[in-house]
């Protein structure tokens, strides 16, 4: 397994990361509706086009395992394939974070305790919330810093 910031965005790997998202929230992210779900996935491509830094995991047969966006010490997304959860991947993303792009915030939704309980295994604690999301849905977001 690798691990490696990607500075050209092809159209399919795009496509395979976006594919990563979708399995990653609909097994975790189970507050989301369907149609909340499908009008997310509508930015994915311009999310992923857009972020400074995309990190991915890929297996050694070149599949993406997960991946990961930074910008400004702040971790914007971390998504791993559900066939990889809980094996220490996402431990690894934050380590590369942290040391290649001094990560030392995170948001999290409220309404998903695996990954608030993650992320504070991982030495963050809340240090504030907001009642909406991005998009002005009423899932609470947990604002957390090292």
């Amino acid at each position: 397994m690798s691990i490696q910031k990607i500075d050209t965005r092809d159209p399919k790997l795009l496509d395979e990361l976006e594919e990563v998202w979708f399995r990653s929230v609909k097994s975790t992210h189970l507050f989301l509706s369907d149609g909340e779900i499908t009008n997310i996935q509508k930015m994915i491509p311009q999310v992923l086009s857009g972020i400074k830094n995309l990190i991915i995991a890929k297996d050694e047969q070149g599949r993406v395992l997960g991946f990961m966006g930074v910008e400004n010490h702040k971790i914007e997304f971390l998504f791993i394939d559900p066939s990889e959860q809980g094996k220490g991947l996402g431990r690894e993303f934050i380590k590369y974070g942290i040391k290649n792009h001094s990560v030392s915030e995170v948001d999290v939704n409220e309404q998903n305790p695996k990954a608030l309980g993650f992320y504070e295994h991982m030495g963050f604690k809340v240090i504030s919330r907001s009642e909406l999301d991005e998009q002005g849905n009423p899932h609470p977001i947990l604002h957390m810093k090292r």
